[in-house]
């Protein structure tokens, strides 16, 4: 089986960032969140309730009194290292709760680590913190465990993820996702905009909108109006918009009604960015795929963007080696990502899935087909990203502080880089001011592949 290393995947969250100190005697649980951002969400939400019930939180195993791992169950690479960190939580502590995408498989778990004290499927808190119950009743003391002003965050300070909705309604071959997860369940608009303005109160300068389905966002809901905010992606966008910081979209489905958003990016109230996951361009590979796309119109939704927002930055993912996938089908997906020049590309080779009906598609592609044809795609979307950032040079851009190192080098992002999956832009001289979360104009005066270096702007 050809396995996708991490650096490969679409389902990589943050490393997730647990700051916390348990008093004496207080009864701590370990975290260990694998996965995308969504399944990042869920373990904060999971961890600001048990910090709420008088729980501290461990970034290390052997700290804990008993650890939850969130799991991701996207690929069998991904099953492959939830297994490995259950293994390895059960070897360094004893006592492991299982949760998440692959959670939704509990015989599968259990078959290969029978030891495990309980398993839950995705966003089942009430399950989780039952199980944990059990295993380590809470203690609370009424004088210093209250419920925190702001949530657990798993992320740096200056940015958090904001979860829309749960489930996807599209029925995409190669994923298991609404198997795993359900269908489309958004939140109610008026409690993410509540949600969002705690976060912006607490700090926060950049607001990752996340779900599934970014573009569905409000259609199981008939897009509902509650309390003055409106469940449709357009209405919501404006709302985060108003509230001060960067609004970033991600996982947005090419709608026509996408091209409502854009004169919000050309306004500035959201950032000129989006997340769109195309996977293929060949009208046959994405009819195998079952994708709700179709390439032609993509062009020319793109080029209507452009017009309207000429800065707009566009990232995507794709899919080679699917099955039936021919040299033809693939060279398509090359001219056509010469046409669509594409700011931020991931790829990754085709595996099979358990449960997915694309398992049983004809005409699998060699494992050494798939590889070549993966080299020959990052090439082509490597010298488009460097042709792109080098017409930067001599720009002066806005961009936010993520990490400051001991020799004073800053890293930072700017509009068209979303955190841990796109390029950095660095400062390596007159630093000693800044701060992490800091957002400031930088003049860039160097570019490579993905990134991009600079100087502060006087």
């Amino acid at each position: 089986m050809s396995q996708n290393p991490p650096n490969l995947r679409p389902d990589i969250a943050p490393r997730a960032q647990i700051r916390d100190e348990a008093r004496p005697g207080q009864p701590t649980i370990g975290m260990v969140s694998l996965g995308c951002p969504k399944a990042l969400v869920d373990s904060e939400r999971i961890l600001t309730r048990l910090r709420a019930e008088g729980y501290a939180i461990s970034p290390d195993y052997s700290g804990a009194d008993a650890v939850i791992v969130n799991t991701c169950g996207f690929l069998d690479s991904a099953k492959a290292e939830s297994l490995e960190a259950i293994g390895e939580a059960l070897n360094e502590n004893g006592r492991v709760i299982v949760t998440g995408c692959l959670g939704a498989e509990p015989e599968y778990i259990t078959g290969h680590h029978p030891k495990v004290l309980a398993v839950t499927g995705p966003h089942q808190y009430e399950q989780v913190l039952d199980a944990v119950h059990g295993a380590v009743p809470p203690s609370p003391d009424p004088f210093i465990d209250l419920l925190p002003a702001s949530g657990v965050s798993l992320t740096p300070r200056h940015y958090s993820y904001l979860k829309i909705s749960e489930g996807c309604n599209h029925k995409c071959k190669f994923c298991i996702i609404p198997d795993m997860r359900g269908r489309l369940v958004s939140r109610p608009a008026h409690a993410i905009v509540r949600e969002a303005e705690k976060l912006v109160e607490n700090g926060v300068k950049e607001l990752l909108v996340i779900s599934q389905d970014t573009s569905a966002y409000g259609v199981d809901i008939k897009h509902a109006e509650e309390r003055g905010h409106r469940a449709h992606i357009t209405d919501l966008a404006r709302d985060l918009g108003s509230l001060g910081a960067w609004v970033r979209l991600h996982y947005v489905y090419p709608y026509p009604h996408v091209r409502n958003l854009i004169p919000l990016m050309a306004e500035r109230l959201i950032l000129p960015y989006l997340d769109i996951p195309f996977q293929h361009a060949h009208p046959d590979t994405l009819k195998r795929m079952a994708r709700p796309a179709a390439a032609a119109k993509t062009l020319d939704e793109i080029n209507a963007w452009r017009d309207v927002c000429p800065d707009i930055t566009l990232r995507s993912t794709f899919i080679v080696g699917y099955p039936g996938e021919t040299e033809a089908e693939f060279q398509t997906l090359l001219d056509w990502l010469d046409e669509a020049q594409l700011d931020r590309v991931g790829c990754f080779q085709y595996e099979n899935v358990d449960g997915a009906r694309s398992n049983e598609l004809p005409d699998h592609v060699p494992d050494e087909i798939k590889q070549d044809r993966w080299e020959r795609f990052m090439e082509k979307a490597q010298a488009i990203s460097e042709a792109k950032l080098a017409a930067k040079v001599g720009k002066t851009l806005e961009a936010i502080v993520d990490d400051i190192d001991e020799d004073g080098i800053a890293s930072c992002r700017t509009w068209a880089d979303a955190p841990e999956i796109d390029g950095n832009l660095f400062i390596d001289e007159g630093t000693g001011d800044l701060s992490v979360g800091d957002i400031v104009k930088v003049e860039v005066d160097e570019a490579g592949d993905y990134d991009l270096w600079g100087k502060l702007s006087v």
